[in-house]
């Protein structure tokens, strides 16, 4: 089994690169631990995973507040939290590292030591008065933010599992003291609703009560959202009730203007990474079947969150005639239409298909020389394989009503 998981992940490390997915940074020079770039179809799937984030929790919503703070902040704002003190990971020799990203602002003897902030939640604890004085929310309420955070990690590894640079996906929900416990079970259920949405394989994400002693100091209940990835079962997301603790270390406190009410509000904290959303979304849509009686590799996206929702190809890419119709009446109003649009003319078709599977694309779209005369395109099933003749004038409506 350990074998067998090991092979799983070698192949998606390797799709990801030949595919345009993820490389692993500085590559020409070596490669630097702990850091990835996203290529053209990667970026394309996790920009879905941040816009269904997004869509789901803040535009659909009419209690969250998005915010983009800045990733440098005051170095009191670390101090305060308990970071500075005590956000370390310990080295094998039993000494305590501080996995804070140290620089300096300033020159000189005037330089003044800040941090690569190490999390997202602060950058929004520190804007609650700024929100509240803007926009005189009512309780609960919640602010909401995607954004890069830093860790110099000992040991990163496992692909983009663990990463000295990775992206967060956050909420800081404000609630009622006596509310929390209903609001923890709300955020649970919403949070497993979204995973399931984007395509996550349900049957390998496990809920575990963090235990006492494993809290963080701030938490008084947590869970932990796991994933059986290939390497074992570990931490997808989290949901952590965070008390007052962060609103009361910034010194910082909320008004009802109705009743007249000075309290501080308590926090629920639903908190999901960007890249281990994908790739346990990329675990989850890696497929394997025979065709032909060869093995192909495809990728079972949900067509919303496919990098790319269809391509299209000419049949041959010497016949101008093919060329020009499926460039200007196929492809560029498809493009105009969704955007994640493909132009595809390399290798025979066969080759097109294994391709477009490996990256995911749902449905491929051939011009060949009946089309010029009937005006329909064979439409190819990324699941099925099966083929069917579609009108030209029809595409648009086939497959915004697949997707």
């Amino acid at each position: 089994m350990k074998e067998k998981n090991k092979d799983l992940m070698e192949k998606i490390v390797s799709l990801c690169k030949r595919r345009g997915f993820v490389f692993q940074g500085s590559e020409i020079y070596g490669g630097l631990s702990g850091t990835y770039d996203w290529g053209h179809h990667g970026l394309a799937l996790k920009n879905n995973v941040r816009q269904y984030w997004w869509k789901k929790f803040v535009d659909g919503r009419k209690d969250m507040y998005g915010i983009d703070a800045a990733i440098l902040m005051n170095a009191r704002v670390w101090e305060a939290s308990g970071h500075v003190a005590g956000f370390s990971d310990s080295m094998e020799d039993g000494k305590q590292f501080n996995v804070m990203f140290k620089t300096e602002i300033g020159a000189g003897e005037e330089a003044a030591t800040v941090y690569l902030r190490p999390e997202t939640a602060q950058g929004m604890f520190v804007n609650f008065k700024n929100i509240v004085d803007a926009f005189h929310p009512k309780l609960p309420f919640g602010m909401a933010q995607i954004g890069k955070a830093f860790r110099n990690e000992i040991a990163p590894r496992d692909f983009i599992f663990r990463q000295r640079e990775f992206e967060q996906m956050e909420i800081e929900y404000f609630i009622r003291p006596a509310d929390w416990e209903k609001y923890f079970e709300y955020w649970k259920d919403e949070m497993l609703d979204w995973m399931e949405e984007i395509g996550l394989d349900m049957n390998k994400v496990h809920e575990l009560e963090v235990p006492d002693a494993e809290r963080a100091h701030y938490s008084k209940r947590t869970i932990d959202f796991e994933f059986d990835f290939p390497f074992g079962r570990k931490e997808l997301f989290g949901l952590a009730y965070r008390t007052d603790f962060d609103l009361n270390i910034h010194n910082l406190e909320y008004i009802d203007e109705e009743e007249g009410e000075k309290m501080v509000p308590h926090v629920v904290e639903p908190s999901m990474g960007v890249d281990r959303a994908v790739l346990s979304l990329l675990l989850s849509v890696y497929t394997e079947d025979k065709k032909g009686g060869e093995t192909r590799v495809y990728l079972k996206f949900k067509p919303n969150i496919a990098p790319v929702i269809c391509a299209v190809s000419p049949l041959l890419k010497n016949k101008p005639e093919l060329v020009e119709y499926a460039n200007t009446k196929v492809y560029a109003p498809l493009k105009e239409k969704f955007g994640r649009v493909a132009w595809d003319d390399n290798g025979n078709i066969g080759k097109r298909y294994r391709r477009q599977d490996e990256i995911g694309t749902p449905f491929c779209i051939v011009v060949d020389f009946d089309t010029l005369t009937d005006n329909t395109v064979t439409v190819r099933d990324r699941d099925s394989g099966e083929q069917e003749r579609v009108k030209v004038e029809d595409l648009k409506n086939y497959i915004k009503d697949r997707i």
